[in-house]
């Protein structure tokens, strides 16, 4: 299987000159003709990724999510651990949110999401889920699999994993156990980082340098839009930081770079997060890198000057604007989120001729 491969080789090449050249150029062949639509690629992973995803490709057809391969929970980390795969439910989850608002996608978004209920081993599997696996086992391809399958759902744009190799997300956290609420303790395991009690320091992967998957760094070096964000921050949008080669296409791609915040903390892993402290982790882990745009709901903000100041760190803009659902759950409205991507994409500038 690709996940078993070892690791891939550079996934760039330089001109003499010493700029970073693009995979068409690289090849010798022509650079890629931009359409009249941009092209936008969104990291993360779960649910976060699910809004995105859905959002966007409410106004953009040529759409591309890059998912974080750490969970280790559920489903997935049951077929992680049986067959050695990578964990197929974010992929699964970003596929669902590709589905087309029509019948045929409606029927195959419930379908991949659906979960077996038994008494037996079948018992909280996603149909989906068994699906990605048995392709990746029949084809040998990660990629082309979840090509494949994106096709019978008739997805609206593509969905890759940011890693070939299943990754193990660890975190130091203080306060861990609360009888030593002064000392760092090492959290083992996505599952078990989203639910974290005590304050998390840092994250990192096993293993540490892992290789990206080619598609990905092509797919974030050709775009004109990158979207980060939002999502289980340390568990689901800060591990994309962490794969070198992905990491070096952010810092390097033309792409304008967006980041989505959550519409509130999560419990355990961000506890009493503000929106500037999220800005500020984030920093810590890549403080390299530059983003265009920081788009928060208006109602989450308390301290828009705080976090004006936490985005001109990283060079951006903050953009406010309702994106919550109506009924004041901490989720985003679909169609809300459109019309926010929307408006920064066309008042933030374009790179391409798709204006």
């Amino acid at each position: 299987m690709t996940g078993r491969s070892p690791r891939l080789g550079r996934l760039r090449r330089s001109a003499s000159d010493g700029r970073v050249v693009r995979p068409a150029e690289a090849r010798g062949g022509k650079p890629r003709r931009r359409g009249t639509q941009p092209k936008v690629v969104a990291l993360g992973g779960g649910m976060g990724l699910s809004a995105s995803l859905t959002a966007l490709r409410r106004i953009t057809g040529d759409l591309t999510g890059v998912v974080t391969v750490a969970d280790d929970g559920g489903s997935s980390g049951r077929l992680r651990e049986e067959l050695g795969v990578l964990p197929p439910g974010d992929l699964r989850k970003a596929l669902a949110a590709l589905c087309g608002d029509d019948d045929w996608g409606q029927t195959w978004a419930r379908v991949i999401q659906h979960r077996f209920q038994s008494q037996g081993e079948i018992n909280g599997h996603a149909v989906g889920n068994l699906l990605i696996v048995a392709l990746w086992e029949q084809l040998g391809d990660h990629v082309m699999a979840l090509d494949l399958v994106g096709k019978l759902l008739g997805a609206q744009g593509r969905v890759l994993p940011m890693s070939a190799v299943p990754l193990e997300l660890q975190a130091l956290v203080k306060g861990h156990d609360p009888e030593r609420p002064d000392d760092v303790d090492t959290v083992r395991g996505q599952a078990t980082v989203a639910l974290t009690p005590g304050e998390v320091q840092s994250v990192h992967l096993v293993p540490h340098d892992p290789p990206a998957v080619p598609e990905a760094v092509d797919a974030v070096l050709d775009a004109d839009w990158v979207v980060l964000g939002p999502g289980s921050w340390f568990s689901s949008v800060m591990p994309h930081l962490l794969v070198p080669d992905l990491l070096d296409a952010l810092m390097e791609t033309r792409a304008r770079k967006v980041l989505s915040l959550n519409l509130a903390p999560q419990p355990g892993e961000t506890d009493g997060f503000s929106p500037q402290r999220h800005l500020e982790v984030l920093g810590r882990h890549a403080p390299k890198l530059a983003l265009d745009v920081v788009l928060a709901d208006v109602a989450a903000v308390p301290d828009r000057d705080s976090l004006t100041d936490a985005a001109k760190r990283f060079g951006a803009a903050v953009e406010l604007a309702p994106v919550a659902r109506p009924d004041g759950t901490p989720r985003h409205d679909p169609e809300l989120l459109a019309a926010a991507y929307d408006r920064i994409f066309r008042m933030h500038g374009r790179i391409g001729p798709w204006r």
